[in-house]
């Protein structure tokens, strides 16, 4: 494996590269130059490697130059390019590799369309990368006022990131680094990197809530509607034996953000066969077909309160139907746990997080709770710290929902006070995580952090399920020792005497000519001796 100080050197390069953009751009529009400009150069690398494989000496002793004329000199190799597209599933031509717009950068001979005719090709080999660099404008007039100087930024870009080889990085260390970067920009974009992250450790946390009781020995099917960059989802190759037999679904309203999962995707290594990613609107039409896909998890970190239409339609949706209302058209966040539970399995789990007025709020939102409720779908509500996300500092929620329950009891946690804080953000530590699972699994009373609650005691709160109801976390304060604190008022009042009549000798050493001077001494000197007579 890649050492840990190789993959912070990697992390530190690929992070450095964005300076080149940082003055021109905030973080959340350069992220998309330079997030995409690595995945190319990683797809053209690992071309290029593989070629020296297949017809040269080998990659370990072949530079990614040599290669390159291995591949100019065999272009016309029709096995070659067939193998190429077996093995990758896209075929970069030699004028478009990124080794050769290198040369034209270092030549001074670089123009932007030899970046764009590249990324038009790759796009164009296969329709799993039909699209993937549509939000990387390379002609915006932010990257410079005319052409030149749009052409020397993306230069700048190219040249920061030539000397790293990506391809070399064992294991996922390069889909890490990635990873890093994607949650440096959403440090850097603050509220608008909602969309398209959730911190590693909120993952962690939802990943393995999903897997306590369960093993998957033949592999998992697993689902996030609304995916962002698809960190959620990855998470499971770190929690799970049979990491090449996972099969990944997950839906994103935003373009940007969908490209970034699928680049993300293939970064971590996870066959094109097991990605089946949608750029789609995951309230607004139901995907995939229920008929071809439950799912032995269903994670989600959806945007909270979002308007939605909730269209009387929707009403036979199946989704909804059994609930018998929609959730209100200003807050969707029941629209996203119901669309997710329905995809689940029956033997499945799901952990989705969600504001806290979920838990409380009446009308249209408690009678879906309420019928949740009765199903014995809710298995556990845990409240997170405040300040965990970079879109927002309310505190949230996670709520487990499963479809298999033997009982319709609910655990309560409140996690809330235990965090690191980091800058100005709050972090969940790798102790707090294990806290909370070992919690949730043993399903016993933890004084003033959880709770084991039976159906019963929930209906007496009115299907409230308000997590302060359930897990009394009150400090009283201590008792005041007044024997004590009228001792140390009188010890306090015989140093103040102490200092006056110091401070009244010192004052009776001084001497002036100016009567008025010795006529404010005295004063002084008798009020402070009227203070301790």
């Amino acid at each position: 494996m890649m050492s840990e100080i190789a993959t912070k050197s990697l992390e530190t390069s690929l992070y450095s590269a964005a300076d080149a953009l940082r003055s021109k751009m905030d973080a959340n529009e350069y992220k998309n130059y330079l997030l995409g400009i690595i995945f190319y150069k990683y797809l053209s690398d690992s071309m290029l490697y593989e070629i020296a494989d297949e017809i040269g000496d080998g990659r370990e002793t072949t530079t990614i130059a040599e290669a390159q004329e291995l591949y100019e000199e065999n272009t016309a190799d029709e096995d070659l390019r067939d193998e190429l597209m077996d093995t990758f599933s896209y075929v970069i031509s030699p004028e478009n590799t990124f080794t050769k717009v290198m040369e034209h950068v270092n030549d001074h001979s670089f123009q932007i369309v030899n970046l764009a005719d590249a990324f038009k090709e790759v796009e164009g080999t296969n329709e799993i990368f039909e699209g993937l660099f549509d939000d990387i404008d390379l002609f915006s007039r932010r990257l410079g006022n005319n052409a030149q100087k749009q052409a020397d930024t993306i230069s700048s870009v190219l040249a920061a990131i030539s000397e790293l080889d990506l391809v070399k990085s064992s294991g996922d260390s390069l889909g890490d680094a990635y990873e890093y970067l994607i949650g440096q920009f959403a440090s850097d974009s603050g509220k608008k990197a909602g969309e398209f992250y959730t911190p590693q450790k909120v993952s962690e946390l939802l990943t393995r809530l999903t897997l306590v009781g369960h093993n998957y020995p033949d592999g998992i099917t697993v689902y996030d509607p609304a995916m962002g960059s698809g960190s959620l989802l990855l998470n499971f190759k770190k929690y799970t034996k049979q990491k090449d037999e996972i099969i990944y679904y997950g839906q994103e309203i935003n373009t940007s953000t969908y490209n970034l999962a699928r680049m993300n995707m293939i970064l971590h290594h996870v066959d094109t066969a097991n990605q089946h990613l949608r750029n789609g609107d995951t309230l607004d039409a139901d995907w995939p077909p229920s008929a071809k896909t439950n799912f032995d998890a269903v994670v989600m970190n959806p945007p909270y309160s979002l308007h939605w239409s909730s269209a009387k339609g929707f009403l036979e949706d199946p989704r909804f139907s059994k609930y018998g209302v929609l959730a209100p058209k200003s807050k969707a966040d029941y629209a996203f746990l119901l669309h997710g539970f329905y995809h689940l399995k029956n033997s499945g789990v799901m952990a989705i997080i969600l504001p806290h007025g979920v838990l409380f709020r009446g009308a249209k939102e408690g009678k879906i709770r309420q019928k949740l409720l009765e199903d014995g779908s809710i298995d556990a509500v845990i409240g997170l710290p405040a300040n965990l996300f970079y879109s927002t500092s309310i505190p949230t929620t996670i709520v487990v929902l499963k479809k298999n329950k033997q009982d319709r009891s609910v655990m309560f946690i409140d996690a809330s006070k235990e965090f690191e804080k980091v800058k100005n953000q709050n972090q969940l530590r790798e102790t707090d995580i294990m806290k909370i699972l070992d919690t949730y699994k043993k399903r016993q009373d933890v004084d003033k952090y959880a709770h084991l609650a039976s159906f019963d005691e929930i209906k007496e709160n009115d299907f409230n399920l308000n997590i302060p109801r359930y897990v009394d976390t009150f400090e009283p304060e201590p008792e005041i020792d007044l024997k004590q604190v009228s001792k140390d008022l009188t010890e306090v009042n015989t140093q103040i005497k102490d200092s006056e009549k110091e401070l009244v000798g010192m004052l009776t050493q001084l001497t002036s000519k100016d009567d008025n001077v010795m006529e404010g001494i005295n004063d002084i000197i008798q009020d402070l001796r009227g203070d301790f007579n």
